[in-house]
């Protein structure tokens, strides 16, 4: 390796090769030279205790860019930014209290609100950002991405600012609201008769086709390294890792930014261990979970981790969750079990009413995948995962912006009329009973 790339470089994470720049990454296809794996480290040059000016209270960033030093972009000016990667991170007092009325548990919960980045609102927002800006500076034109629907909506609305055509592939389930939203944006959108799968697959052919680089999936250093961010921020404003990490599951890529996270600075004395991950999982297609629960029960056997179901075109009412070929099963179920953690399924059906619930407590709109990982700290204290005084940190993944028939679902208090006489005066605390009654008794579900 001609190290003329002073700030980082990958080392193949399965053979060792070293790899100077993304100019030699994109120039492999994204791909290791020697052992053609797709799996790297993208490691800094700089001394990692200068992450300690950055991730103090006082600080006032203005997006991901203010760990700028911790990204893998040489040149400032090739920032393609909207101030995303510093969402809120609240406690949320009802669900505190909520675990110590019905388990006795004292906890600290935090919620990463996603559903406030400046751009689309989702968690996807951080890597469209850092593809946009690598591309930019390496001068590419095009680029291809297959998505469940809210990576297909940041890199189209990224991808866009910074001048790059897009080439965008979802399965035929994905949310119609997605679809006219990157519509807007000029990209080009391939709706496929078939699962997120299928896409993938004619995604990857077309890249081909036409010689265009694609994303790389999870572990792309593109997103990952975006990613990894949130355990800065978790830091600046919490001033510890938590004990529990919670998120939906499809594919993975927020818990492996957070070992990414750990890994790069765990020489900081700053962060000891890795959190628990509890990651939920949509129960019509929840092929992790499965593959979990069945692992777990014969005591994880060697080779565990490579067998997982597969399905094909599952009907969902949660779509942008739904992998039914778990390719990440192998890396993820491992992660899990090193933290502690465990994977599981929610009830799809339960997401309205949680959403309901949030709106009614928080005046937030949450859009279907971030309730799918709330449900993820319900079903938890369920099962008895969360231990007393521990901080809990719930990374939801988007608004409900861009799943309208959703919160059409969601909304529950409209009443057709002919004159005043049909009106009864109205008070909002009639509806906490109604809100609260399925979580009052989801230990009994």
């Amino acid at each position: 390796m001609e190290n003329n790339n002073s700030k980082f470089y990958f080392k193949c994470k399965n053979c060792g090769e070293l790899i100077n720049s993304f100019k030699d990454w994109f120039s492999h296809g994204q791909h290791c030279p020697k052992c053609k794996t797709n799996r790297v480290d993208t490691i800094y040059t700089g001394n990692n205790d200068e992450i300690k000016k950055f991730i103090t209270a006082d600080n006032n960033p203005q997006s991901l860019w203010h760990y700028f030093d911790f990204l893998p972009l040489n040149n400032s000016k090739n920032i393609v930014s909207e101030g995303e990667g510093v969402a809120p991170i609240e406690r949320w007092g009802f669900l505190e209290d909520y675990a110590k009325r019905k388990y006795n548990l004292s906890l600290e919960i935090f919620i990463n609100r996603n559903d406030k980045s400046f751009a689309t609102g989702t968690f996807k927002d951080k890597g469209g950002s850092l593809a946009a800006s690598v591309l930019k500076e390496h001068g590419i034109k095009e680029y291809v991405v297959a998505s469940t629907g809210n990576t297909a909506s940041a890199f189209a609305h990224y991808l866009a600012k910074a001048g790059i055509s897009c080439s965008i592939f979802v399965p035929e389930n994905s949310l119609s609201d997605s679809e006219a939203h990157i519509a807007t944006y000029g990209q080009k959108l391939f709706r496929v008769k078939g699962d997120y799968a299928k896409a993938k697959k004619v995604a990857a052919d077309y890249a081909k086709k036409y010689g265009i680089l694609m994303t790389g999936g999870n572990l792309d250093p593109l997103r990952l390294e975006a990613k990894k961010t949130q355990v800065f921020e978790m830091l600046r404003i919490m001033g510890k890792i938590p004990d529990v990490y919670i998120q939906a599951l499809s594919g993975g890529t927020g818990p492996f930014a957070v070992e990414k996270a750990i890994n790069d600075i765990k020489s900081t004395g700053l962060v000891e261990k890795l959190p628990r991950f509890l990651l939920s999982q949509g129960h019509y297609c929840a092929p992790m979970a499965h593959a979990w629960a069945e692992a777990k029960k014969n005591n994880f056997p060697d080779g565990y981790e490579n067998e997982y179901p597969i399905y094909k075109n599952p009907k969902v009412l949660i779509p942008t969750i739904a992998t039914g070929n778990p390719g990440m099963y192998p890396l993820m179920a491992p992660l899990v079990r090193r933290s502690g953690g465990e994977i599981f399924p929610v009830t799809e059906e339960l997401a309205v009413d949680l959403a309901r619930l949030v709106a009614y407590e928080k005046a937030i709109k949450i859009g279907p995948a971030s309730a799918a990982g709330l449900l993820g700290l319900f079903e938890s204290l369920k099962r008895g995962l969360i231990n007393d005084a521990e901080t809990v940190f719930v990374n939801i993944g988007e608004s409900a912006g861009r799943a309208l028939d959703f919160l059409k679902e969601v909304a529950y208090t409209s009443e057709t009329i002919s004159s005043v006489d049909d009106c009864s005066r109205f008070n909002r605390e009639k509806y906490k009973d109604f809100v609260w009654e399925k979580f009052e008794n989801y230990d009994k579900l």
